[in-house]
This record gives C-alpha cells, structure tokens and sequence, in this order.
C-alpha cells in the first residue's frame, strides 16, 4: 500500500467544540453571494436571528439582484463601484470572500484600501496553501487580518438559488490560521461558522491541501473524466440512454461549477497531480487483476474497499493496510 503522505497523527487536526458559542455582528460583507455565501447568509439570519446587516457584492447587478429578491442580503453593492464598496466596507466586522479560488488575491488587493482595521477577513476556498500566499501577496503586513477558512458542506447546484439555511449543519468547517492571525480572530471565525450548526477544526494550510486532494479535489476530476470519456465515445448518446444509478451516483458532482473546480486543479496542482499518480497505480493493479482473471486479487480489495467505506460512513475508524501491519 502507497505510503501516507500524512501520518494519523500529523492529520488529527485541533477540534473546536462544537457547540453553538454567542456570536453577534454589525456587518457582514460577503463577495460572491451563491451557493456557499448565501448558505451563511441565509443561516445567520435564519437559524441564527442574527440582525446586523449583511451586503453582498457582485461583479454584475444580476449577480446580487437574485440575492436581493430572496432576502440574503439586506443591499447589494457592484465590485468596481469604488464609493459604494467603501461605504460598506467602512467599519464591517467581517468580509468572507466565497468565489472562485484564483479570484482570492485579486478580491483581496481591490478591498485593501478601503478595509478598516478590525475587520476580519477569511474566505470560503477549497484551496488553502494559496489563498495564504494570495494573503500576503495582497495584504502584506495587514495579512494577519486575514483568517483561511475551508466549509465543507456543499450542492451539485450552484448560485444563490441553491443557497440553504441548513446547509452548514453537522458539517465540518477547516481553519488554517496563520502565525501572525490574532487568536481572538481566528476564534471570532470560528464562531461564525459554529453559530451555523457547523463543527470547526483547525490544521495546517499544508494539510489540508493534501487531505482534500484525496478526498474532494480527486473525486471531482474523476467523476468529470468518466463523462467525458463516454462524450467521446462514438456510441455515447447510446450510453448515455441506459445509463442509470450508478452512473448517476459516481458522476454526481460532475455538475458542478466548471470555473470553480478549475480553479482548484490548477490552486492545488501539486497534491492533486499526487494523488491521480496514485490513483493510476491501483486502477493499474486492478486492470491487471481483471486481465489475467484473478479473481481473488478482486474481492480482496473490493471486500477492503466495501469494509473501508462501511467503517467510514458508520463514523467509525478506518483500518489501513499499515495498522494491519502492526
């Protein structure tokens, strides 16, 4: 079995409690007001009460009208209006950049001249080591506003019509502090997100991209590439038509967004490109097994596979091939 990249106990990330902490804001400015920014807008108000004001920010009027036609956001504002943008940044408690990963250095160097002192930026990225770069890159000593945050709850619908009030719960929600953040910063974060039902944890930038280039980030490319794969094929649209609960289930998050899971390839290139190599290397194996017809070889690992999974989804420690080693 392929060696860990991460030993269990480097990937055991600091848990917060979960439980529910006071929390209360002014204002909350949220850039990108779809599936993941509406979903803690809609949370906070809802599940919450909270009452401070929450404005969105889009790069188009459309972008934000929905967002105001549903009651997500108290007022919209346009990215390049430079008065409006000021008037609400000024005195905001928090900014969530919830956009496409590669947008987080330029949506960072556009809010600087107008971000007050104590406001509290984190974001939404499915990508951490660089929006800590784009962090320092963009905010230079004013980085340790800066507060890198990782939702995992989400929809193969995207925009703000997808947006749910219980999106978040008993989901988990990863920080990656820098050095430099204020504990009471990181800690106000945590709260935000506690206050929408989610667990926080905390673990390195570096962890985490490895951890999701595993978890998340491979399924996604995986689960795009089988369709493509049958686009391609000459008997495709015949497929397609007898495709049925298997396809659907494997090739699920195959609708979600194009552009974010661009992003997050070419963010999170270098674990990623680890694990396909990986990936390649058992299906390798199994084609091998299929091959040469051992059956054996197969229900070995399927029975590992079906065993790990069971274990996984019943909450469960997973047993690897190197436990069993020991």
């Amino acid at each position: 079995m392929r060696a860990l990249d991460f030993s269990l106990s480097r990937l055991r990330a600091r848990f917060y409690r979960c439980a529910v902490a006071a929390f209360s804001f002014n204002k909350l400015v949220i850039f990108g007001v779809g599936l993941i920014g509406g979903s803690l807008a809609r949370a906070l108000r809802e599940r919450a009460g909270a009452t401070g004001e929450i404005i969105g920010v889009g790069r188009s009027a459309r972008s934000v009208e929905r967002a105001l036609e549903l009651g997500v956001i108290d007022s919209a504002v346009l990215f390049d209006d430079d008065t409006a943008l000021e008037k609400a940044l000024h005195d905001a408690d928090f900014v969530l950049i919830a956009a496409p990963v590669a947008q987080t250095e330029p949506l960072l160097r556009r809010i600087v001249p107008f971000l007050d002192a104590r406001t509290i930026v984190t974001d939404a990225g499915s990508t951490k080591n660089d929006a800590v770069a784009a962090a320092h890159a963009a905010l230079g000593a004013r980085a340790a506003q800066f507060v890198p945050g990782h939702p995992i709850a989400g929809r193969e619908s995207s925009g703000v019509d997808a947006a749910l009030p219980d999106l978040y719960v008993d989901k988990n929600v990863v920080l990656c502090p820098l050095p430099e953040n204020a504990p009471q910063s990181v800690e106000r974060v945590a709260e935000m997100w506690r206050e929408t039902g989610a667990c926080v944890h905390r673990m390195s930038a570096e962890q985490h991209d490895g951890v999701f280039a595993a978890v998340s980030h491979l399924p996604h490319v995986l689960s795009f590439a089988l369709v493509e794969q049958i686009l391609e094929a000459p008997d495709a649209a015949l497929k397609f038509s007898f495709a049925a609960g298997g396809f659907r289930d494997f090739t699920r998050i195959a609708a979600s967004s194009p552009e974010m899971w661009r992003d997050v390839c070419i963010a999170n290139r270098a674990a990623l490109l680890t694990e396909i190599d990986a990936y390649t290397h058992v299906l390798a194996r199994f084609r091998q097994a299929i091959e040469a017809s051992d059956a054996a070889a197969l229900e070995a690992a399927f029975e590992r596979s079906r065993q790990a999974r069971s274990q996984w989804q019943q909450g469960g420690a997973i047993k690897t091939a190197d436990d069993s080693a020991q």
